[in-house]
């Protein structure tokens, strides 16, 4: 039985009755939500005295006035993200789950293997919602995604889902991990299309799927569809629709044209059908009127989902843990990855070099495997964390993943904020960890260093990349390369979360993370003397060109114009002059990367 931790909501205004119903069905799932959180929005029916008597184990929210569907599920979320949980259950007053509804919207979330290399839990699974008589309620049964690829459709029907593009209220199991990036529901729009708006700006981007196999009953008074004669409501479905094409960042451009012509359309068959023309008419004049004024100021504050203030990227491994203990500040981890193509010995010299042969040590080593390894570097690997002087952390993934999944699986295993990376190859030098964590300490967030390269032996030195020291240069120069080396980077945990974590973006996930840390305020810094020795190896200069090193830095180029951290001049100059660096023969490559490095140096120290 899928293991996460579950908030069911409920928003409720005088339904005593259906109430107690709903919540007698959610006590009685068989796999039952660890909590279950009510909002009651102002009832005057006696409901605040059942729930004291006969649902004392529930926690109760009470609205001072009637906010609407909308303002209650803002209530609510806002308190069930607060604490631990990884998916809240939200649902309306007069829905009766059936007794494996949530087994089966877990069930769905978790088997859901999706239709890509990097897929996320499915923002949002929505039940089956059926009437009392049991036919399929129109109104709440979300239409098939129309543009979803055949891919998307094959992953969605593998776990008996459909894929869909927005959701009702009625019963939806909401990622927290997406609910806290998007923000939450707009409480002005008060009834009507609030979910319409709330779904969708949690979907985009993101997966959201319909689970025929969990059903709820929607105890409405009447069957009746989207096209129904809302009457006076129909005010709030015209003005809180306009609101939604208009400013709501759920939507992509071409999606706001597709939504809009099949609105306009419902419109027009609404007020055809309708046998009170003369208020339809009324309501829709002043939904346009108010509609297409100014937005609400909840929904201008939205986080853009798209550009350069988008919300972090989800696209991580759905089997990286979460941490549900925030992590110490009384130390640090050292986060260090290795595979099958790493050597026993080198591995063994990078270990120590970080534990036993600093002058400050760390307070935890987290070791990743990336994957089988072989006989020798497995029983190395065994001797190294026996005999550490600093506790370990030994992840071990089944298969190999690559070093972006790698780590972001490692720093979920880090129980220090600040962390410093090492690869499994290369010499930390003595005083590294006094140095950078003692910038660290001082405010900074990130905080790198110059490092010398050393093809066999560490002691002979065969080049050297001095790193920047002015911070505002360090920022201002990694808008065209890379300043701050990645195998020697010192960073606040929490700030790599809330950027994302690494994306799988061969040769570039480092780039890509110190742009948004950057983009995202991080204070960064560079220790100008060298504080490791880092290994070129035969195939270095190779593996620093070539195609799939070009579609690499043509997306890591693409990703920086997307979230505003370089402009489109910016960004064509990169595209040419670093395209065109990835194209070059080998020897040309080698000779002008050391004659680059050697011209770096000598502007910062003409004596060397």
């Amino acid at each position: 039985m899928p293991s996460d931790r579950v908030v069911a909501l409920v928003v409720t205004w005088n339904r005593r009755e259906l109430l107690a119903e709903s919540l007698r069905a959610l006590q009685s799932q068989t796999r039952p939500p660890e909590a279950i959180l009510v909002v009651d929005n102002a009832s005057d029916d006696g409901t605040a005295e059942l729930l004291s008597a006969d649902f004392p184990d529930v926690r109760v929210i009470r609205n001072p006035v009637n906010t609407g569907g909308a303002g209650g599920f803002a209530t609510g979320l806002e308190h069930a993200l607060a604490g631990e949980c990884d998916a809240v259950w939200l649902m309306d007053d007069d829905t009766v789950p059936e007794p494996g509804a949530l087994a089966a919207l877990l069930a769905t979330r978790s088997s859901y293997a999706g239709d890509g290399p990097r897929t996320a839990p499915p923002a949002v699974v929505a039940s089956r919602v059926v009437w009392t008589d049991g036919r399929d309620h129109p109104m709440n049964t979300p239409r098939t995604k129309a543009w979803a690829s055949r891919a998307e459709r094959e992953a969605a029907a593998a776990v008996g889902a459909r894929p869909v593009r927005t959701a009702s209220f009625v019963s939806i199991l909401v990622d927290a991990e997406r609910a806290r990036q998007v923000g939450l529901p707009v409480p002005e729009y008060f009834l009507w299309n609030d979910d319409f708006e709330y779904t969708a700006r949690l979907i985009r981007g993101r997966r959201g799927l319909w689970a025929a196999q969990s059903v709820v009953v929607h105890k409405t008074k009447a069957f009746a569809g989207a096209d129904q004669d809302p009457g006076p409501r129909f005010y709030y479905e015209v003005r809180n629709k306009l609101w939604t094409l208009v400013g709501s960042p759920g939507l992509a451009p071409a999606e706001r044209v597709v939504f809009g012509a099949a609105t306009a359309r419902r419109w027009a068959r609404t007020i055809a059908g309708s046998s009170d023309r003369g208020t339809l008419w009324k309501g829709l004049r002043r939904g346009v009127r108010e509609g297409l004024s100014e937005q609400p100021a909840s929904l201008r504050a939205l986080p853009s989902l798209s550009g350069p203030s988008a919300a972090p990227p989800t696209d991580l491994d759905p089997t990286i843990p979460r941490r549900t203990t925030p992590r110490r500040s009384d130390g640090f981890s050292v986060l260090l990855p290795y595979y099958h193509g790493d050597r026993p010995d080198a591995l063994e010299t990078a270990f120590r070099s970080v534990t036993v042969e600093q002058t400050r040590r760390p307070a935890q080593v987290v070791l990743v495997r990336d994957g089988v390894v072989d006989a020798a570097l497995q029983d190395r690997v065994a001797l190294l964390i026996a005999d550490s002087v600093v506790p370990v952390t030994h992840v071990e993934l089944g298969r190999n993943r690559g070093l972006g999944p790698a780590l972001n699986h490692g720093l979920a295993h880090c129980d220090y904020d600040i962390v410093a990376r090492m690869d499994a190859d290369d010499v930390s030098l003595p005083q590294r960890f006094e140095r950078q964590i003692e910038l660290m300490e001082a405010g900074y967030d990130l905080v790198g260093a110059t490092i010398e390269e050393f093809a066999d032996s560490p002691e002979v030195p065969v080049g050297r990349r001095d790193a920047l020291t002015d911070p505002v240069e360090i920022a201002a120069q990694a808008r065209f390369e890379q300043t701050l080396n990645h195998p020697v980077v010192v960073y606040r945990a929490s700030m790599v979360d809330a950027a994302g974590g690494y994306q799988d973006l061969p040769s570039m996930e480092d780039y890509l993370l110190f742009a948004q840390l950057i983009q995202a305020g991080a204070r960064v810094a560079n220790v100008a003397e060298p504080l490791l020795r880092y290994r070129v190896s035969a195939g270095a200069f190779h593996r620093r060109g070539g195609v799939t090193l070009l579609r690499s830095e043509i997306e890591v180029q693409r990703r920086f114009l997307a979230m505003g951290f370089t402009t489109p001049v910016q960004a064509g100059r990169n595209v040419v002059l670093r395209g065109a660096y990835r194209l070059t023969p080998e020897p040309v490559r080698r000779t002008a990367y050391r004659a680059y490095h050697r011209l770096r140096s000598h502007s910062r120290d003409p004596q060397r």
